[in-house]
């Protein structure tokens, strides 16, 4: 790159706490461009939390939904009551359930009481077609907390784009701008915008696409402060303009279409899915063939959309629990934090066998024995879930072992593919239920949420997984997300590969000068670099697909906690949270997702200084040579130290 170390850095800080991508009102990454941001983060420094105008929507509640639940504070609320939006009356009484029980178990129960709010444009009162409807969860202010872990365990809860949609009907302005600015921030007064405005003909037009989306796609690397410079260059009326006319979004009547062609895409039907095929995508004259999923007989109905994928594992859960008899579950490998969470909290417990090896399936075994001899009229263990490969340390379970295990045991085995993606691997044939955030690289342009849920046809269970989900599921995605996903996924395969690609490169480079090269170099700081390639390799082999990759993403450990911090606070790529962005995306993930149970992740071979890097589409030796520039700085910091 063509900036200098110093002024790279001193740009990169520029950017803490604004959207990632940059000027994109509904991104879900947020810039902590330092190591010690992330740390400040953590422990709420207001330096770290002034600033932040957007962040992980499980995390970070939109400034569009905080704005639109102050409205329905103020309009509903009582003695100072604090609530929590959700889209329908089974996910409020979902959350009313949860605080309840977990209020009782350790006190008194939080009362929590229900409203229902609808919200219709001015012109379209009478027929109803365009409203909205919020269930408000209203509650104590001081257990908002609870509240939260609701809100971030499930996924379930409304969106930033169905947020903004109210307030837009309600005549008020968006929390953030497209800018990626708080509304409240903008210089000049926010224009009231006059219910007319959301008529049915203003519904049809094609929302705008994300700006930064074009600047990671096949181009040069380029810095966050290179991005920035070229962002300010259009106005926001200009930007705005220039998406609306040139944009590929289908009109917002077409969600139900986008819908299907986001099922059919999951399920692996589509014979064409190229340029010319891709507005038919979701009708009639679309081409359907057998999966494409190593389950011939999949189809669309087989696929369910969640809002997040964090929803979909807990569906997932839910729907274990209703077609099965009640029992714990297994949690295999180390996974993503709040998978953990579902099992502990939701129905009786689990067990959790946080290595992901090939003993632990031992372990696993001789528990189910146990279990099976003391109780024989019930399966010993509900369903097992496992990551495909694992995050952060992209280790893959014996599938076909935990398979046999599964058939002998009665019970169910869920997998979560979002990090190896059924373009690299083939996991359905294993599993009864496959579940996925589509979030991440299906989307790559990190501006909407989304998850799915695939069931096995031939899975033993499909049967009663069927007749139980219409019990568990309903839709709740919001159109305008759907739509956006459509268009984001069109191009997914194309990417991947190049992805994949440029990860392979980069986690070659860097395996290179690591501890586990024989002999390793003379300097050596990069204790490890973790990607499927090298942890268990023959299991992520088994289940790959020919011509497939190894994914974008990986982790890497280093020698002393210096080289760490140097190596992350020199990587020129963005930093935030999230993986699977069409740009490289670099996070202290250990930090971020388990500051609070530093030593219990530890135990489980998930150091602190752990980095994880989620690469995108940039030009591959650009790429190279930033990561030679911080692994250069990784080396002069343990150098310093030594001095």
């Amino acid at each position: 790159m063509s900036t200098t170390l110093g002024t790279t850095m001193d740009a990169q800080r520029s950017t803490l706490g604004k959207p990632v991508p940059p000027f994109t009102a509904h991104a879900i990454s947020v810039s902590l461009p330092t190591w010690d941001d992330n740390v400040g983060y953590e422990e709420g420094a207001k330096r770290v939390v002034d600033t932040m105008v957007i962040g992980y929507p499980r995390f970070f509640i939109h400034l569009s939904i905080q704005k639109l639940a102050t409205i329905c504070e103020q309009k509903f609320g009582t003695h100072g009551e604090r609530c929590l939006l959700c889209p329908t009356r089974k996910v409020a009484e979902a959350c009313r359930a949860f605080m309840v029980d977990r209020s009782s178990s350790t006190g008194s129960a939080v009362p929590v009481r229900l409203v229902q709010f609808l919200i219709c444009p001015e012109d379209d009162v009478e027929t109803l077609s365009q409203c909205i409807e919020l269930h408000i969860a209203l509650f104590p202010g001081d257990a908002f907390p609870l509240a939260k872990q609701f809100w971030q365990h499930t996924g379930s809860c409304v969106s930033s784009r169905r947020a903004e949609r109210c307030l837009a009907m309600l005549g008020e302005s968006p929390g953030v701008d497209g800018a990626g600015i708080p509304s409240l921030a903008v210089s000049r007064p926010p224009t009231r915008v006059p219910n007319k405005h959301y008529s049915k003909k203003s519904f049809g037009k094609s929302p705008p696409r994300s700006p930064s989306s074009s600047h990671f796609r096949n181009g040069p690397f380029r810095s966050p402060e290179e991005v920035l410079k070229a962002d300010e260059m259009l106005s926001a009326d200009q930007s705005t303009y220039l998406e609306e006319r040139y944009g590929r979004n289908l009109p917002l009547e077409s969600a139900a279409a986008c819908k299907r062609a986001l099922r059919r895409r999951i399920a692996g039907v589509l014979v064409r899915d190229t340029p010319d095929d891709w507005s038919n995508a979701g009708g009639n004259k679309a081409e359907i063939g057998p999966s494409t999923r190593g389950v011939d007989d999949v189809t669309e109905d087989d696929v369910f959309l969640f809002p997040t994928g964090m929803s979909a594992i807990w569906h997932a859960h839910q729907l274990a629990l209703a077609a099965r008899p009640a029992a714990k579950s297994v949690c295999f490998g180390f996974p993503y934090t709040d998978t953990l969470k579902i099992l502990e909290k939701w129905g009786p417990g689990c067990w959790f066998l946080g290595n992901g090896l090939d003993q632990d399936i031992d372990e696993l075994e001789a528990i189910l024995e146990k279990e099976a001899a003391a109780d024989q009229s019930s399966p010993p263990a509900l369903a097992l879930f496992t990551e495909f490969p694992s995050n952060p340390l992209l280790r893959c379970a014996d599938l076909p072992r935990l398979r046999a295990l599964a058939d002998k045991y009665d019970f169910l085995i869920v997998v979560d593919e979002t990090i190896g993606n059924f373009v690299n691997v083939e996991v359905l044939p294993y599993a009864d239920i496959v579940v996925s955030s589509l979030s991440k690289i299906f989307s790559g342009d990190a501006n909407v949420m989304g998850g799915s849920l695939a069931l096995n046809p031939r899975g033993r269970h499909y049967a009663s997984l069927r007749a139980k989900i219409t019990d568990v599921y309903e839709d709740v995605y919001f159109d305008e997300d759907a739509v956006y996903m459509e268009r984001n996924s069109r191009d997914f395969r194309q990417r991947i590969h190049t992805i994949d690609d440029n990860a392979l490169a980069v986690c070659s480079f860097l395996h290179s000068r690591s501890l586990a090269t024989s002999p390793p170099p003379a300097r050596a700081v990069v204790k490890r670099v973790y990607y499927p390639k090298y942890e268990t390799p023959q299991h992520y082999e088994r289940c790959r697909v020919p011509g497939g990759g190894y994914g974008g993403l990986f982790s890497v450990t280093f020698t002393s906690a210096a080289a760490s911090r140097a190596f992350y606070d020199t990587l020129g790529c963005h930093k935030g949270p999230s993986l699977g962005t069409n740009f490289t995306l670099a996070s202290p993930y250990v930090i971020l997702a388990h500051y609070a149970e530093l030593d219990w992740a530890a135990q489980f071979g998930v150091e602190q200084g752990l980095v994880r890097v989620s690469v995108g589409l940039e030009d591959r030796e650009a790429l190279l040579k930033d990561f030679g520039r911080a692994l250069l700085a990784a080396e002069a910091a343990l150098d310093s130290a030594d001095a």
